[in-house]
């Protein structure tokens, strides 16, 4: 046998020559040496380098293709969206006057739908597009507007808090002389109206339960007064509230008058909602201990004064049925309007045997409570002390 694998092979080869059949392909030959065969690895390799190649390549045109058939079909629709938009704009300079409210909770497309009623605007969704656009906020109120506005100014006169007027806003403790005023100023309704109303007895506008008095009973928030045609319409929207309001606390018609009582001065007497359910409770037991209430907030009322402006002779009035120094029991009617944290505090008192309380502090609304009567003494020389030094 020959010594060169080679030899070998020539060797043993038969070949077909002629008409003698061959088969359809032949097998690949072996290589001859290892550099033939580290010539195909390379060679194989450039070719499926020279594949992938290719397939990116191929890939990056299409992806090319796409975005710029995506841009390109993006610039047609912004073309197509603008002219829509111009479409549903009015031509021509806005004419006219007119007033147009916004209610409280009212959403941009409500809004615009409004809008184009009072024939302010062309389109209610090209105003609730624009409205998104330019992130603005739109707020309650009556404002000054024109007839065939173009979208953006409308929104800008719409997002100007400032620019809204005739809606009443009814804070927590207010009493209804202060409601009346501000309502009469807002709503172009001469105050002797309001007054009438009021001292008329609230008939058709009050329950039972009220006896013919609006104090308490005016529940805070905002409302529409611009659009009101009447004093008795301003009054009653506000009753209607209030008795919502009871309802939902689930109050019994028997006992609002009290638990507004109870919540109205709580709401004069301490600022801060922490205090609110012990100054009701002190309520409750100087109320069960026969004890009168001894509230300087009902003295200032049947005075028509603030707090701070009782002078002794008031304290010492007995003429005056809401002096609950001398006159034991709640007062005739609530004082304020109390607010939801004030109501919630009456109708779930905090636990306790507090008889006395003392803000001893002005600036922060401080406020202890005690079953002591010492220990109430050194409270209101503590409140002194805190006084003389703030002057």
């Amino acid at each position: 046998m020959s010594d060169s694998f080679n030899d070998y092979f020539e060797e043993n080869t038969q070949w077909v020559t002629g008409n003698s059949a061959a088969p359809a392909s032949e097998p690949p030959k072996p290589p001859k040496s290892r550099k033939e065969m580290r010539d195909r690895r390379r060679k194989g390799r450039q070719k499926r380098v020279l594949v992938i190649v290719a397939v990116v390549a191929v890939l990056a045109l299409l992806a090319t293709g796409c975005f710029f058939g995506y841009r390109r079909i993006a610039a047609i629709r912004a073309v197509n969206e603008y002219n829509k938009s111009i479409s549903q704009e009015f031509k021509g300079k806005a004419y006219g006057t007119v007033y147009f409210t916004i209610e409280q909770g009212q959403d941009s497309l409500t809004v615009g739908r409004n809008l184009v009623k009072a024939q302010i605007v062309k389109s209610a969704e090209t105003f609730a597009a624009t409205v998104s656009a330019n992130s603005a906020t739109l707020y309650p109120g009556t404002y000054e507007m024109q007839k065939h506005m173009q979208s953006a100014d409308a929104v800008e006169i719409l997002s100007d808090q400032t620019k809204a007027t005739g809606f009443l806003d009814v804070k927590s403790g207010e009493r209804v002389s202060d409601v009346i005023a501000n309502a009469a100023q807002l709503s172009g309704i001469d105050e002797s109206e309001f007054k009438a109303v009021i001292d008329g007895g609230g008939s058709g506008i009050l329950p039972a339960e009220a006896k013919g008095k609006f104090e308490g009973w005016l529940e805070p928030g905002q409302y529409d007064v611009k659009s009101k045609k009447s004093a008795s319409d301003i009054l009653k929207m506000m009753v209607d509230k209030r008795i919502a309001k009871l309802d939902e606390l689930g109050v019994k018609a028997a006992d609002r008058e009290r638990i507004l009582n109870i919540a109205s001065i709580a709401e004069a007497e301490v600022n801060s909602k922490e205090y609110y359910g012990k100054v009701t409770r002190v309520i409750l037991n100087r109320l069960d201990k026969g004890m009168t209430l001894g509230m300087d907030s009902t003295v200032a009322y049947g005075n028509n004064v603030k707090s701070a402006d009782i002078t002794q002779a008031m304290l010492d009035d007995a003429s005056n049925p809401y002096n609950t120094r001398i006159h034991k029991g709640l007062p005739p009617t609530p004082i304020s309007n109390p607010g939801d944290n004030a109501l919630e505090a009456a109708l779930n008192p905090e636990s306790g045997d507090w008889l006395y309380f003392v803000t001893v502090n002005l600036e922060t609304g401080e406020t202890k409570f005690t079953a002591d009567e010492d220990e109430f003494n050194q409270f209101v020389q503590e409140y002194k002390s805190n006084n003389e030094n703030a002057n």
